[in-house]
């Protein structure tokens, strides 16, 4: 059952915002203390952690804001932009008498957004004019809980379990990613093994029953929530279902840095601020600690983020933070690009070179799913300013922008190194045996490049294709086993008519529409060996140092 008014949001002195409302199975009050992130341009929601806490007893919005205030909870919240959500059940009974299913309705009910900027959204049915479902800024793959007497025991009697609901992509697994039981009267039998526990203030009984049932369990006398949260729990995230462990940047020497830059709108901007003189560009960059000392030179790698991501989420699930780590470049993943053009990346480009020392010879692109078409557009439109580029899991026809757009005077004749990766397995078009425009992406490719390859395979004829992805096979194949996946990733160079190998066409087997770890590395491999020197010409690529590249 959706909100039949919208509740009254109070916006204390300090810049805060509180409310309350009541659904059908629970009360909810959330607490978004004062945040100073840049959340008008970067998006943090996908690290925004969902703070639940199931209190022992219905409390009043002062008294909650106390609580958060006083444990650090709102300091969590605040320093990703999130908020902290009190809940307590609308049945009789409070939490003895709650219904199993209720953590369910409350992801249901108080839908979790990693793309609302504010903090909380009400959608309203243009047609009934009613206000539907609450949307609250976090991550339902961080989606921890907090439980106190008797709501503890209600979570470790419900929730330590599989549970099923409606997720960020529909129906299915939704099961909590940690659970914090404070003061349990109850000794837990977790029905899962991955559902990480904090205990606190338990008995020796209680905490033996933990330990002997989960992989991950932190036992503690009393509350430290601060803590608890950036040596345990921050490092956890659960992904349709299953549990992930992120790596600690900060560990591995991994600085990452916020900004944005305003730049004057191109005539060709299709995106929201189309209609405006000029427009911010956020991003979020990543280096290796020390590498820009004594204002050394670095390359960059400019990527850009599927669809439906953000700049934070597509390094993430990527693992192009992982390559920097072992790598001196500045990665830049630039935020909500579809509302910017390649014109408007060329701003971009002149403020990081003001801001950060960066090798104007070394400057490359990369991308997935509309990010990848992003890079495309360089290709056409600015290969010049470009060493290489990256695009992956996707194209439009040649000609055709990221909107989907004519472009005047694509590129013909400029050579720009292309390493381009596709999923086998997945059901949208990125290779050439499942669509016409990917066939004619390839061919435009190799014949800017001036591959000595003669491409001229019809979609049409594709049952009577030599290779039955791309239509021929590339002069030189190497192959690279993502050991954890069991994908392996199939490279197909082609040698261009100066003994340069500036085309790389790659699939990846096991990959569905996703961009992998192995996928970024190999492509930086590939991106590092160029070069675009001041006069326009290319350095690198000889066929004979790619192959070794990629058969080490």
């Amino acid at each position: 059952m959706g909100m039949d008014k919208m509740p009254q949001v109070i916006v204390l002195g300090d810049g805060s915002k509180i409310w309350e409302h009541r659904f059908e199975k629970f009360y909810a009050k959330v607490y978004m203390p004062k945040c100073d992130l840049l959340t008008d341009v970067i998006n943090y929601g996908f690290m925004t952690p969902y703070l639940l806490v199931f209190e022992e007893n219905r409390s009043s919005l002062e008294e909650a804001k106390k609580f958060a205030d006083e444990s650090g909870l709102a300091k969590i919240a605040s320093e990703y932009g999130g908020s902290v959500v009190f809940i307590y059940p609308a049945n009789e009974g409070g939490w003895k008498n709650a219904p199993a299913d209720l953590f369910a309705s409350i992801i249901s009910e108080t839908k979790i957004s990693q793309y609302y900027q504010d903090g909380v959204a009400i959608m309203r049915n243009r047609f009934t004019g009613e206000w539907g479902k609450l949307y609250i800024r976090g991550a339902l793959l961080r989606s921890y809980i907090y439980g106190f007497g008797d709501s503890a025991d209600y979570i470790a009697t419900n929730c330590l379990q599989t549970i099923m609901g409606d997720g960020l992509y529909g129906k299915g697994d939704i099961t909590p990613v940690i659970c914090i039981l404070q003061n349990l009267s109850v000794t837990p039998k977790p029905q899962r093994r991955d559902i990480p526990v904090i205990s606190i203030g338990n008995s020796s009984k209680v905490n033996e029953a933990l330990k002997a049932s989960l992989d991950h369990v932190l036992i503690d006398d009393k509350a430290d929530y601060i803590k608890h949260f950036r040596s345990f729990m921050k490092k956890f995230r659960r992904m349709v279902g299953y549990l992930n462990i992120e790596p600690d940047l900060d560990e591995l020497g991994v600085a990452v840095e916020t900004g944005y830059c305003v730049v004057p709108t191109s005539p060709d901007n299709r995106g929201d601020d189309k209609d405006t003189k000029e427009h911010k560009i956020g991003y979020v960059a990543y280096y290796r600690k020390g590498i820009m000392d004594n204002n050394r030179k670095v390359p960059l790698v400019l990527c850009f983020h599927g669809g439906g991501d953000s700049a934070m989420c597509m390094v993430a699930l990527s693992d192009w933070h992982l390559v920097v780590a072992k790598n001196d470049f500045l990665l830049v993943s630039v935020e909500n690009h579809m509302n910017s053009t390649a014109t408007e990346t060329m701003s971009l480009i002149a403020h990081l070179k003001e801001r950060y020392s960066i090798d104007s010879e070394r400057i490359y692109s990369t991308g997935f799913s509309m990010g990848g078409c992003k890079s495309w557009d360089m290709f056409q439109e600015y290969p010049h300013v470009f060493a290489a580029i990256a695009p992956m899991d996707a194209t439009f026809d040649v000609g055709l922008n990221v909107y989907g757009q004519p472009v005047k005077n694509i590129n013909q004749n400029t050579i720009l190194p292309v390493f381009y990766v596709g999923g086998e397995d997945t059901p949208l078009p990125e290779l050439p045996f499942q669509e016409a425009k990917c066939v004619n992406r390839m061919a435009y490719v190799l014949k800017v490049n001036k591959a000595k390859a003669k491409y001229d395979v019809k979609f049409e004829d594709r049952e009577n294709w030599i290779n039955k992805i791309w239509g021929i096979n590339g002069d030189v194949i190497c192959t690279a086993k993502d050991e954890a996946t069991g994908s392996v990733l199939t490279m197909h160079l082609f040698e261009s008519e100066n003994g340069c190998c500036y085309s790389i066409f790659a699939s990846a087997s096991r990959q569905s529409h996703e961009m992998r770890h192995l996928n970024c590395e190999n492509a930086w491999k590939f991106l590092s060996l160029f070069r675009r020197l001041p006069d326009g010409s290319l350095v690198g690529g000889k066929m004979e140092d790619v192959v070794r590249t990629f058969s080490e």
